[in-house]
């Protein structure tokens, strides 16, 4: 599989895994304190190639991806779970510990956040639904990215990453279906 886009990574080992997993260029951050002249290179892919951000399902990968999309607009996001993301022992979370496949799976289904002026799922709508508040929310809200392909979010984030992927009120509804569903099982 090709990937046209940059793929903007971590370190050195998520390079490695995304090389055996597809065929594809990256850009490394090596780190949360992203530098300049890292953010640089990255606005220059973006403009000639575009740029898939996938960094790891933990809080200084979102911590990266939030950084570069404030620097960097129109990229893409491909995120992987973190059932997926670890290691055989238990021990250690990212991106060079997923399969190949789960690392294709995530780079098929990478999206472009924009912002959305249109409010087409409330913050009520998550309250009531037992996204945020309650001893299941943190549970709903993993299932629910991994079933809308957004990634994991704390209560606060969930609203603004469902406007940003414009996911409509009819797709958010299927989801949280499946959610409850579940949860029923």
């Amino acid at each position: 599989m090709k990937i046209k886009e940059i793929i903007v990574v971590e370190g050195k080992d998520d390079t490695q895994a995304i090389k055996k997993s597809v065929d594809a260029d990256t850009i490394e951050t090596n780190g949360s304190a992203i530098s300049m002249e890292t953010i640089e290179k990255i606005k220059l892919a973006q403009q000639v190639r575009g740029v898939i951000i996938f960094t790891d399902p933990d809080f200084p990968g979102e911590k990266i991806r939030k950084t570069i999309a404030e620097h960097v607009p129109g990229c893409m996001h491909a995120f992987i779970d973190k059932k997926f993301a670890k290691r055989k022992n238990g021990r250690g979370l990212g991106v060079e510990h997923a399969s190949r496949e789960a690392i294709r799976e995530a780079l098929k289904e990478a999206q472009t956040m924009t912002e959305m002026t249109d409010e087409l799922i409330s913050k009520e709508d998550l309250i009531d639904a037992g996204l945020i508040g309650g001893p299941k929310a943190k549970g709903r809200r993993e299932r629910l990215g991994e079933l809308l392909k957004i990634g994991y979010t704390n209560g606060k984030q969930l609203h603004k990453r469902l406007m940003m992927f414009q996911i409509t009120k009819e797709d958010f509804i299927e989801a949280l279906k499946c959610v409850l569903q579940e949860e029923k099982s």
